[in-house]
């Protein structure tokens, strides 16, 4: 392989061969889960109890008098919320299974003296323990707010199960309960209070016993998640940060994406010389690194393999978004993972760029208005900039950033006007006779260094009362500015299937490819797909691929959605208020610069 890249040894496809889930966790996770819902049927329905089903019901944890109908429920519901993290192979997850089936086994034998009830929950019991080797994964990164998530589901859950409970015994039912009495009786029955609700017979307990087993487990686990030991999300040090800088400088060159590496937000792993490093960030089980690997590519597969051993000891899902053809190739190599092409990049050689010619025509005439208009332009490095100013500068980015939610991760930095970025480069947009809250300042753009003669673009931001085409001014103002600099190349936006959009709108493309271009199209109504790709195509640029690599084709759903939460397309968190971000920004020390712009984004 070209690059000098180095084979894989005989100990790396040993090892690196991805953590797929062994057969034995995905059975257990299956047999549990259905384990679960039997149980909760059984401890719900009257008539599953007394019908043809009663054989299968008999072999399930828990009896089914009031006191039993609430253990089974119980045992059901705990036994669901365990199956993923035995899927998943998690140590506590198989801990907790552990003891709640000799738990339920021991309930049943003494309330109904089964002893095939007992055999069922031994024969699951057996694998776990006979297998307990392969349920090692440590905890996931892990905060108090899992609690409250935990609270507001098991709830609503609660809710929900309790009206199926309070109403599926209607020849028992006294009266005609209306739907409020019903769910009256459902939230005071989880509080272990009597409600409106009156049955005939023992019905009344059983119905007592099982809403109050639902707001037991409901406070139970809540609790434990409130009160257990953090488990918080890896962060980039400052000694951790220095060495990806000393290896930046290096071999910077390599990868256009390599400074965004420096993201606070992010964890690194070394390769055992300390000459190559991945950085990575977890996100809801994916473990998500970007770009190629920094450093020496001789030492890129110590630091894969380092990448691996903690996807795999954590059970998370490797993947790695946005990487080069060189990185791509190794990656695969190394692992046995496979890529796929994600979109190209765009990039514009300094010295090929000129302003003449028809292709340029738009792009002329929009800036030649843009000056017209009165406004001008300055590019300058980070450390060229006063306090003051750069200040200004911030406060305008984050103000003028279109939404609640700071985006990117790939190909985003997440900071403006840190000192030890000293060497990005920004061009701003002034208008001179139209000043506003920050003065004259109208619109923003951030490139971070690409090695010693490169710059990628971070963000762009423009207030929106601006005159269009703030961008296009920006964009070919540092490109004009870029010798002085000694910048001989500009990696512009990301483009999302630029390929596919190219192809299908060309003269013979098949009716596969013209499908395919008209969803994208479709979905460009949300997502900044073709508009930027026709941005970019502006500027005459050169394409250079980009791949995600990932393990198999069923964890793509999976590993999309982990990075658009990544990329901040998708918030499950509870957002702060923006007074309150800043002034956790400020307590940290960082700057409140953020990665993406509303409109003209880096990565989509």
């Amino acid at each position: 392989m070209s690059d000098g890249v180095p084979g894989r040894s005989s100990r790396t496809r040993r090892m690196l061969r991805g953590p797929r889930p062994d057969a034995v966790p995905a059975l257990v996770s299956r047999a549990a889960a259905l384990v679960g819902l039997l149980d909760i049927a059984a401890g719900v329905f009257p008539r599953f109890r007394h019908s043809r089903m009663h054989a299968l019901a008999e072999v399930l944890p828990g009896s089914f008098g009031p006191f039993a109908a609430a253990l089974s429920l119980s045992a059901g519901v705990l036994l669901l919320l365990l199956a993923h993290g035995l899927k998943r192979r998690k140590r506590r997850a198989w801990r907790a299974a552990v003891a709640l089936l000799p738990a339920g086994a021991v309930a049943q034998f003494d309330y109904r003296h089964s002893v095939i009830g007992v055999l069922i929950a031994v024969a699951l019991l057996v694998p776990l323990l006979r297998h307990r080797d392969q349920f090692a994964a440590l905890p996931d990164p892990r905060s108090r707010w899992r609690a409250l998530a935990n609270f507001v589901l098991m709830s609503a859950g609660s809710l929900m199960l309790g009206l199926v409970i309070v109403s599926v015994h209607p020849h028992r039912t006294i009266g005609d309960p209306s739907l409020a009495d019903r769910l009256t009786h459902v939230i005071y029955g989880l509080f272990g209070f009597e409600g409106p609700v009156d049955y005939q017979g023992n019905t009344s307990w059983t119905v007592a016993f099982s809403l109050g087993a639902l707001g037991w487990i409901t406070a139970a686990t809540t609790i434990y998640l409130a009160f257990r030991p953090e488990h918080p999300a890896a962060r980039l040090t400052e000694e951790d940060e220095t060495k990806l800088r000393a290896l930046l400088d290096k071999h910077g060159r390599r990868d256009s994406l390599g400074h965004f590496a420096l993201r606070r937000d992010k964890a690194v792993v070394f390769s055992p010389s300390g000459k190559a490093a991945v950085t990575y960030r977890v996100v809801s089980g994916v473990m998500l690194a970007s770009g190629d690997p920094i450093g020496d590519v001789e030492a890129w597969p110590g630091a894969i393999e380092r990448f691996m051993d903690e996807a795999k000891a954590h059970s998370w899902t490797p993947a790695v978004m946005g990487c080069s053809e060189t990185g791509g190739e190794v990656w695969t190599r190394e692992t046995g993972l496979d890529a796929l092409e994600l979109g190209d990049e765009a990039v514009v050689d300094v010295a090929d760029f000129s302003l003449a010619g028809r292709a340029m025509r738009n792009v002329r005439q929009m800036v030649k208005r843009i000056e017209r208009a009165g406004y001008e332009t300055r590019v300058r490095r980070i450390r060229d900039l006063g306090e003051t100013e750069l200040e200004r500068i911030r406060q305008a980015a984050e103000d003028w950033r279109g939404t609640d939610t700071e985006r990117g991760f790939s190909m985003a930095l997440g900071r403006i006007g840190d000192r030890a970025d000293g060497d990005c480069l920004i061009a701003t947009a002034h208008k001179a006779d139209a000043p506003g809250e920050y003065g004259d300042l109208k619109a923003i753009l951030h490139f971070v260094p690409w090695g010693d003669d490169g710059v990628s673009l971070d963000l762009m931001r423009r207030d929106r009362s601006a005159d269009p085409g703030m961008n296009e001014l920006l964009i070919v103002a540092a490109l004009q500015a870029a010798p002085k600099f000694g910048i001989a190349r500009v990696s512009l936006n990301f483009a999302m299937f630029r390929s596919a959009l190219a192809r299908g709108e060309k003269i013979g493309a098949g009716p596969v490819l013209r499908a395919w271009r008209g969803l994208l199209v479709f979905l460009s109504r949300w997502f900044q797909i073709e508009s930027l790709y026709k941005f970019n195509a502006k500027f005459q640029p050169r394409w250079e691929p980009r791949f995600v690599v990932y393990r198999a084709s069923s964890d793509l759903p999976r590993i999309g959605f982990a990075a658009m939460q990544a990329e901040g397309f998708v918030d499950l968190a509870l957002p702060l208020p923006r007074f309150l971000r800043r002034r956790r920004a400020a307590a940290a020390g960082r700057p409140c610069g953020h990665a993406v712009a509303e409109q003209d984004v880096r990565a989509a």
